[in-house]
Parts: structure tokens; C-alpha cells; sequence
């Protein structure tokens, strides 16, 4: 079967890249992501091994992060040499690229590697209330389908109840979307009287100081310039507005109980939650319905006992860190949780300037790199501004040169006239 896309074929199911590799270091030092090793074993009967997974800064691309996370996991992609300390967007778009093209012989490469640059400024996700296993992206990206051509599972836990009150309304406008949008409408039918702020971080109304609450609603929906319909709508908004309240961590008990219930022992899917893309795994002891989130938060980087984080409520508060072995974490000192804004900056910086100099070698090699190709673009453009000086100071010189003999010939013609 001829090959798809301009990657070459490998042999091996697994696929390493060499330090060497100067194109996979000389991306920005934003797109550089530092690497943490944990022992991992991915089937019962197999011996634990060590794994290199990848921690995410501010900035980092989670959609990314999280599919190579779990490809690392599962001994699909390897990250070499073992000493290896960082790792470049280029070296994971092509570790997953070479991943498709060999495991994967009907994807079509070339779409798949297109679609792998949105993955770093985000995805555009659109959960549907009904379904853990259904989102309706809003733009035409097509990122959802790169999780389906790696055969990782994108769930969420944004699911109303079944039994709840708010079940009749909420099922009708099934997605966030399609939600905010009924909202968006019965606030303009009430004259602004039904205002929701949207979340700076992403999906999730946040209440405001003159927001209508259950006690506000019986003075909204009976206004008398408001028809049946647009009464309606009104009350309908309402509902859904205060289910979107009560669930901002994007992830409701049900939907904890559904994940929990549902997938199967050992099970590595990507879990989208507070409008972020993390690895959840289900405890391999079928005695266990435990789910574990991996911590891939470059601020544990120096913690090796934090590795997964036990999902035990919706808002994160009652959560445990635990390690490899899935026993309570023991941190060392690094413990950078509860630190949020310019805390957490100023922790990381702590943590970034507590590295030694080998462990700061990538990122410095890249640094160097990309200052030595700037160098040598600035050193291409001021010689051709020198040659093209050159030729021009050349050019005035042969016109200066030849400008006596054309005003000689001018003279000599006149004399003859």
C-alpha cells in the first residue's frame, strides 16, 4: 500500500528520535516542554516500566500533550535517548505522525498532520449534556478526529441527571453551545434582565449582580408584554443557566458516577474538564473504580511520588496525589498546589531556577539555536544590503566616469552643427 504523506515508513512499532535531532530543539521556547519519568504498567501481567511523560507549562498545548501522554503510556511512541530532559511541538507532531502512518494505514497523513497545529493554541470543544462520549465542535478544524485516528476515547463528565428537574430542558438544547445561545436569546427578549458573563477560561456562566435567580424568575416570566413562547424560552433559560452555575468545573457527579461505572478497568482516555484535556485512568483492579488523573504540571516535575491525582469530586477539593504505585503522595518539598496566578508564576520561576545546568540544557540549546539562525539571517540580509550597496556605489561610479565623455560628445556635436 503506497504511503500517505510525506513521512517516511519505520519497521518498528515504536519510534524514537535522537537528541541530535536539531530541528526538534530549535522551535521557541514556548513550544518546549520539560519531561518527568514514572513507572507505569499498562497491562497486569506485564512488568512495570519506566515511562517519559510530558509535563505542561502555562502555555502548553493540553489537546497535544495529552494524546502523546497517552501514546507514551501505552508503548505506542518512545521518547529517546533515556537522558533526554525536553521536548519540541516539532519532535511530537512527528512522533505521532510516524505512529498513524504505520499503525494506522487508512489514515490519511497529510489531513492528520494539518490538523495538529490547532492542537497548540486549544481546541474548540463542545460537550454535549447527554453524553460523555459526544462533543460538537464549533469550528471545522476537524481536531476531534485526531483523537479517533490515535484510538484514544475523548470523554467528559458534563452530564445532567437524569432524574434531575432541570433533565426536560436541559435535553433539549443538549450542548453548551446551543445552551449559552437560549440564554443569549431570553436575555434579549427580557430587555437584559437575564445577564450571563462569560467565563474568561471558557464554557461556564458566571453569576452577576443583577443576574435573575429563582427569585427574579417569577418577575421575568410574567412581564405582560412577553408571549407564551418567549415566556417560555425565558423560563427554559433560566434552568439551564443555573445548572450551568452549579456545574463550572464542567464535570457533575452523574458524570463522575457514569465515568467510573463505565469504563473498563485499565482504560487510558482523554478527559476534558475546566476547559483543560487531561489523561484519566481507570484502576486496573477490577475491585477498584477508582479514577486517577495523570498530574503533568511542570510545577511536580522535581516530585517523583506525584503522578496520578484520585478524581473523588467534581471541584478537585477532596482530590489525593498518589504515586506510581497508586499509594498516598509523599512530596518532597516541591509542593506547588493551592498556588494560583502570579503565586504559581512566581513558584514556577522558584522551580525553573532551582534546575541545575544539565537539566537546563535543552532549553538552553534552543535558546542558543534559534539566536545562532537569527544571527545568521541577520549576517544573509547585511551582506546582500552590502552587495547590493556595492553594486550601486559601482553604478554611480561608471555613470560619474562616463558623464565627461557624453558632455565631450556634446560639445564636439555643436562644433560641427
Amino acid at each position: 500500500m503506497p504511503l500517505r504523506g510525506s513521512l517516511r515508513s519505520f519497521s518498528l512499532p515504536t519510534f524514537t528520535m535522537s537528541v541530535s535531532d536539531d530541528a526538534s530543539v530549535q522551535a521557541s521556547i514556548e513550544e518546549v516542554w520539560y519531561l518527568k519519568e514514572i513507572t507505569f504498567k499498562f497491562d497486569r501481567d506485564a512488568p512495570p516500566r519506566r515511562v517519559k511523560i510530558i509535563t505542561q507549562n502555562f502555555n502548553g498545548p493540553c489537546s497535544l500533550i495529552a494524546i502523546c501522554n497517552i501514546l507514551l503510556l501505552r508503548g505506542d511512541i518512545e521518547i529517546l535517548p533515556p537522558e533526554r530532559k525536553t521536548v519540541s511541538y516539532e519532535m511530537l507532531s512527528q512522533l505521532v505522525g510516524e505512529y498513524l502512518l504505520t499503525s494506522c494505514p487508512d489514515v490519511d497523513i497529510s489531513a492528520a498532520l494539518s490538523i495538529m497545529p490547532h492542537t497548540i493554541k486549544g481546541m474548540d470543544l463542545n460537550p454535549v449534556f447527554t453524553d460523555a462520549t459526544r462533543f460538537r465542535p464549533a469550528g471545522a478544524g476537524g481536531e476531534l478526529k485526531l483523537f479517533e485516528q490515535a484510538g484514544i476515547k475523548l470523554l467528559h463528565g458534563w452530564l445532567v441527571d437524569p432524574d434531575s428537574p432541570e433533565y426536560a430542558v436541559v435535553s433539549k438544547t443538549k450542548d453548551y453551545d446551543h445552551s449559552v445561545n437560549l440564554i443569549v436569546e431570553a436575555d434579549h427578549i427580557s430587555k437584559g434582565r437575564l445577564v450571563v458573563a462569560e467565563d474568561d477560561h471558557g464554557p461556564g456562566p458566571s453569576s452577576s449582580s443583577n443576574q435573575a435567580g429563582p427569585s427574579g424568575a417569577s418577575s421575568i416570566t410574567a412581564h405582560p408584554n412577553l408571549t407564551d413562547d418567549e415566556r417560555k424560552k425565558v423560563e427554559d433559560a433560566i434552568v439551564i443557566q443555573h445548572f450551568l452555575d452549579r456545574t463550572q468545573s464542567q464535570l457533575t457527579y452523574y458524570g463522575l458516577f457514569n465515568l467510573a461505572s463505565t469504563l473498563s478497568p485499565g482504560s487510558l482516555v482523554a478527559l476534558f474538564r475546566n476547559s483543560h484535556l487531561s489523561v484519566l485512568y481507570k484502576s486496573p483492579n477490577p475491585d477498584d473504580s477508582a479514577l486517577y488523573s495523570l498530574v503533568t504540571d511542570h510545577v511536580f516535575l522535581h516530585e517523583p511520588s506525584v503522578v496520578w491525582e484520585r478524581v473523588e469530586d467534581v471541584e478537585g477539593g477532596a482530590s489525593t496525589f498518589v504515586d506510581s504505585e497508586f499509594v498516598r503522595a509523599s512530596p518532597a518539598g516541591g509542593d506547588y498546589a493551592g498556588h494560583t496566578g502570579e503565586s504559581a508564576l512566581a513558584a514556577l520561576e522558584a522551580d525553573t531556577a532551582a534546575m541545575t545546568l544539565e537539566e537546563r540544557a535543552d532549553h538552553t540549546l534552543a535558546r542558543e539555536l534559534q539566536a545562532q539562525e537569527d544571527a545568521e539571517a541577520r549576517e544573509v540580509r547585511a551582506k546582500r544590503e552590502n552587495e547590493r550597496a556595492q553594486r550601486e556605489g559601482q553604478r554611480r561610479l561608471t555613470e560619474e566616469t562616463k558623464a565627461p565623455e557624453r558632455h565631450r560628445k556634446r560639445k564636439k556635436e555643436c562644433i560641427i552643427m
